[in-house]
């Protein structure tokens, strides 16, 4: 792993800069410590709709420039909100770089959230929503968390509740912004062909004169335990029937999250944690032969988010047409308990290491991908958390995977989810307005 510079700059913004010189560009990530984990109900959806509001312009970037000027220099830029974070990032030709460094500077404090603005977004965001409950699986989803989380504000998806949608304002909007949006509550990762001093400076020129905000609140609420298995259906359009187990996973920082993500890896092939990374192929994992090549699913796959707090390990099947969810079920069942009963061989865990350890270089080459992590870690934990990733994975024991399926894949902590599709149900946007 390449040195990084780290340095906080006396309004709080965290800088961490990584210089790679293997091809003349530079990538640009703003991180701000919101996410629907900082919503509560009345607000939710907020923080992704002020990801919107971030491209309708500043008074020295109006609505629209920023398009063209990224494109005329050859870059491209986007943006997420999710859990715990939003950001923000741009990648462009090293010489090109000030044009990311002046408007994301500028849009830190200067968004204008113009009235007109605020209600096109609202009807698009609405249209947006109403898309995903097109979907069975994001209908299913929202469903499973909202039975996983009671208290715990994990328990919305995103993009927010239809009822908070249609009524938050301008105002609150803002409100959202002014507090969420401040340099102390920030990172600000790049990684590229540059010299780390050189850069620093003219980050200090554009970034170092904002000023700090008071300390951004995160209230915390956390889940109690859950005593006992819970699960809903959902019924909707459509020919196929899909199935979600969710069991309460450890945060991040845990010592079990990473026998989690070798038990994954075994278990439903190897998951994702890098959202801009590409998978790779899980037939060689427990639950592909059990189901798929069983003819009890067309498809399986699973995975565990990196977050603040505990959330989810999730397993997603496409039921085979002649097959009933409860078929799969058991199936699934039937490998976890293998699991909890007698640990993993050195060579089949090696093998599912060695997955994951691929995956994770994948997800790592590029320069985008780079700067991803350099913020991404240190949203949940820190740049060390990235850097020791495979030093930690390398470790975990058959012990410790047979130790973690025991602790957190039982029955009494998860939640059962199935989607029946029913030939004569309307589309849900239908119903919606």
């Amino acid at each position: 792993m390449q040195p990084i510079t780290r340095l906080t700059l006396s309004n709080g913004l965290l800088v961490l800069l990584k210089e790679i010189h293997t091809a003349p560009l530079v990538s640009h990530w703003v991180w701000y410590r919101v996410g629907s984990r900082d919503e509560r109900p009345g607000n939710t959806g907020a923080s992704h709709w002020v990801e919107h509001m971030q491209f309708k312009g500043t008074p020295q970037f109006p609505a629209g420039a920023l398009d063209r000027a990224i494109s005329r220099d050859g870059g491209y830029w986007n943006a997420l909100t999710y859990l715990d974070w939003t950001t923000y990032f741009e990648t462009l030709p090293a010489d090109k770089i000030d044009l990311a460094l002046r408007l994301e500077a500028d849009r830190m404090m200067n968004s204008v959230f113009d009235p007109q603005e605020v209600a096109a977004e609202r009807t698009v965001i609405i249209s947006e929503r109403q898309g995903n409950e097109n979907e069975p699986l994001f209908r299913l989803s929202e469903e499973i968390q909202a039975a996983a989380f009671r208290v715990h504000s994990y328990h919305h998806e995103v993009i927010g509740d239809l009822a908070d949608l249609e009524t938050m304002q301008r105002d609150d909007l803002y409100r959202h912004y002014r507090i969420y949006y401040n340099p102390n509550n920030a990172v600000l990762a790049l990684a590229g062909d540059f010299i780390a001093d050189q850069m620093l400076e003219r980050i200090r020129q554009h970034y170092e004169s904002l000023p700090a905000g008071p300390p951004a609140p995160h209230p915390a609420r956390p889940e109690p335990p859950q005593s006992g298995e819970r699960r809903v259906t959902v019924e909707g359009p459509g020919d196929t029937t899909y199935l979600q187990l969710a069991y309460h996973a450890p945060a991040a920082t845990n010592p079990d999250f990473m026998p989690l993500l070798a038990l994954d890896s075994l278990l439903s092939g190897p998951g994702n944690l890098n959202l801009f990374g590409e998978g790779i192929s899980n037939k060689t994992s427990r639950l592909y032969r059990a189901l798929v090549e069983g003819e009890l699913a067309v498809s399986v796959y699973g995975g565990a988010q990196a977050t603040i707090d505990p959330y989810l390990y999730q397993l997603t099947a496409i039921v085979h047409p002649e097959r009933k969810a409860s078929q799969v079920i058991e199936a699934i069942d039937r490998e976890i308990e293998k699991l909890q009963e007698n640990p993993p061989s050195e060579s089949e865990l090696a093998r599912a290491v060695k997955q994951a350890r691929a995956l994770f270089a994948y997800g790592s080459e590029r320069i985008t991908n780079q700067a991803f992590w350099l913020g991404f870690a240190e949203m949940f934990a820190s740049y060390e958390w990235y850097t020791g990733f495979l030093e930690r994975l390398a470790i975990v024991s058959p012990a410790d995977v047979q130790r973690v399926a025991q602790t957190y894949l039982k029955p009494q902590n998860r939640v059962i989810g199935v989607y029946l599709p029913q030939q004569n149900a309307a589309p849900h946007a239908n119903h919606g307005t």
